[in-house]
């Protein structure tokens, strides 16, 4: 009998993963399919998570309609950090005479090395591995792989999609329709169980225009994607995003701006930062003070900012939406580092505004010369 585990946090499950479990059974001619959430991941802590309960019973609903494939609450019920080589060792035992098999993404193939105990899990599975987004992910990861095994991996017959769990995780924090990447009844089921949803932020929307709201969702998302790196809770980081611009489409004399008294010399693009700051704590309640910087500076930068106001800083100049000249360019040097991606962002900014006459913020103008200086020494 051909059986493989399909391992993973599954936080949310999603139509990728169905698509993936399908693959695997038809390439690998499987007879059963173990789908086996994890308590919890050494990789991922620090995101918002559902409660392993809430993760089984998504499976259970989302695999559903797969025949031979099931639900185990082997990880879940075992508790602590879910490491592969003791669930493979616990699967040898269950499967002792059939071939067996754990699957993976092309990004989780490539870092198998680091692991722990890679050795000891192919002593007791073969991988399958399929690619995400091109074949050409799937072709280097193994390559990577061959450096260092000698086991052969065995290849999905699939491309996936770009989709994440942390996409979702991000829109069903800010109260979005999340149903487009896990189908009706598991964002349904999201909804009814609150799951993800992060009621401080929930009045943010009802301030900005569909558009600025629709800019704001995009921030949430890369801040969201970039914050492990970044050493930034997903909380916090969608946080920060969701109210970066909160002030952007509030008129001078709003009552939410009573008591706010302007600075002197800022330009009026970038005021809304200030106003921003200010209707975070008094409206919203914010008492971090890095939530509440990461917003009052989200446009202008500053000298020795933290982790978490770059991210927010290059995830509003960057997001997914912004196609402008010279965009791909800012991408690539932001995922160098945070600092790379501050100065080349700064610099551009400070170029731009240049060209077109308009005066430089003397913020901006200290952040520029602060990151060109400290650039290199992470």
């Amino acid at each position: 009998m051909n059986v493989a585990v399909f391992g993973g946090s599954f936080n949310p499950v999603h139509k990728e993963h169905i698509n993936i479990a399908v693959a695997a059974i038809n390439s690998l001619s499987l007879d059963k399919l173990i789908i086996m959430p994890s308590c919890s991941t050494p990789q991922k802590t620090g995101r918002l998570s559902a409660s392993g309960s809430d993760r089984l019973e998504m499976c259970r609903e989302a695999f559903s309609g797969i025949a031979c494939a099931e639900v185990s609450d082997y990880e879940v019920k075992r508790g602590g950090v879910s490491y592969s080589y003791l669930t493979c060792r616990e699967f040898e035992k269950k499967y002792p005479d059939d071939t067996r098999y754990f699957i993976v993404g092309a990004d989780m193939l490539a870092n198998f090395d680091k692991w722990k105990y890679p050795e000891e899990i192919l002593k007791y599975v073969s991988l399958a591995a399929c690619a995400r987004e091109n074949s050409e992910s799937f072709n280097a990861a193994r390559e990577k792989f061959n450096l260092h095994f000698s086991k052969p991996v065995a290849e999905v017959g699939y491309v996936g999609k770009k989709v994440s769990s942390t996409r979702i995780r991000t829109l069903a924090a800010l109260g979005e329709d999340v149903s487009a990447f896990t189908g009706e009844k598991i964002a349904q089921y999201i909804i009814d169980r609150g799951l993800y949803f992060m009621p401080e932020v929930a009045g943010v929307k009802k301030l900005l225009k569909p558009e600025r709201w629709a800019h704001t969702v995009r921030v949430a998302v890369m801040a969201a994607e970039h914050c492990v790196e970044a050493g930034v809770s997903e909380k916090t980081a969608i946080a920060a995003a969701a109210l970066h611009d909160c002030a952007k489409n509030l008129s001078a004399d709003d009552e939410l701006l009573k008591g706010f008294t302007p600075p002197d010399g800022v330009p009026e693009s970038v005021m809304h930062q200030y106003s921003g700051a200010y209707v975070a704590e008094k409206y919203f309640g914010v008492t971090d003070k890095d939530i509440l910087n990461a917003v009052g500076y989200h446009t202008s930068g500053r000298e020795n900012m933290s982790a978490l106001e770059k991210l927010i800083y290059l995830s509003d100049m960057l997001e997914e939406g912004r196609a402008y000249d010279g965009v791909e360019y800012l991408r690539k040097e932001f995922s160098r580092g945070l600092d790379y991606g501050m100065y080349a962002a700064l610099d551009r900014q400070v170029k731009y505004l240049e060209t077109t006459g308009r005066g430089i913020y003397s913020l901006t103008n200290y952040a520029l010369n602060y990151f060109k200086e400290h650039k290199n020494d992470k």
